[in-house]
């Protein structure tokens, strides 16, 4: 097991990204705390990691909100004793792609910027503070494809502040990375494509065109998402920091 006796804190854990990078943590060992703020959907997730004999415990808890952010960071910290993994897959509202930015408002394309930095910020900076006593860690953050897209795409997509988010989450990656290292804390950002699975509607034209631009000609699924996060995370990946790893199917090429 990659992750066992670690203690991984997870953001969003109740959807769908969020959710599968918990149960492959989980799978691998850790001892897995689940925040987000529906606790319906939270509990499902718990109970699925322990049905298959992980270790599960799960909060309410808005990761724009510092002091529960802090709070939920020092409740974890008194029952065992570290943080070792964090990891963001809090939403950053894609819902609000496709709309041209000539017609876009000013609170539709800043609303995904100011939710992705603001929570991964106040994760990741809470999470280093603990980390930073035990001279160990692994951050996670969570980008997406949108970040890097050629023009062909970015005409297509119409990403809106989506892809400024993405953008902005990476070079937050790189920041505290750079500050980070010397306290022994690894930061890396994973940078998924689109994953069919979390579609909530029949998009089979956008699949198909999505589809035929990537190298191994189809789009990363959330199990492979979710293992990236397992391997970015263990010890095997302890000189891997400061850095964005590719998982959409080489869409992206870098």
């Amino acid at each position: 097991m990659l992750l066992k006796g670690k203690n991984a804190v997870v953001y969003g854990a109740g959807g769908h990204i969020g959710g599968a990078v918990a149960r492959a943590f989980a799978r691998e060992g850790a001892n897995v705390f689940l925040a987000g703020r529906t606790i319906e959907k939270l509990e499902l997730v718990a109970e699925h990691i322990r049905a298959e004999g992980g270790t599960a415990q799960f909060a309410q808890l808005d990761a724009l909100d510092h002091e529960m952010i802090e709070s939920h960071l020092e409740s974890v910290v008194r029952q065992v004793g570290t943080v070792d993994i964090s990891f963001n897959a809090t939403w950053i509202r894609g819902d609000l792609q496709g709309t041209p930015l000539l017609e876009i408002s000013c609170e539709h394309f800043t609303l995904p910027v100011l939710t992705g930095v603001q929570t991964h910020f106040l994760t990741s900076t809470a999470a280093a503070r603990h980390m930073a006593r035990q001279r160990s860690g692994v951050i996670l953050t969570l980008s997406a494809s949108s970040s890097v897209l050629s023009g062909r795409d970015r005409r297509f997509h119409r990403t809106g502040g989506f892809s400024t988010a993405c953008t902005a989450i990476e070079g937050l990656t790189y920041s505290l990375a750079g500050e980070l290292g010397p306290l022994g804390i690894r930061v890396a950002c994973l940078r998924s494509d689109a994953i069919p699975e979390t579609w909530s509607s029949d998009a089979s034209e956008i699949k198909t065109y999505m589809e035929d631009g990537t190298a191994l000609g189809r789009l990363p699924t959330l199990n492979e998402l979710a293992n990236a996060a397992v391997l970015a995370a263990s010890d095997r990946a302890s000189a891997i920091t400061g850095t964005v790893l590719n998982v959409t199917c080489g869409s992206i090429m870098n």
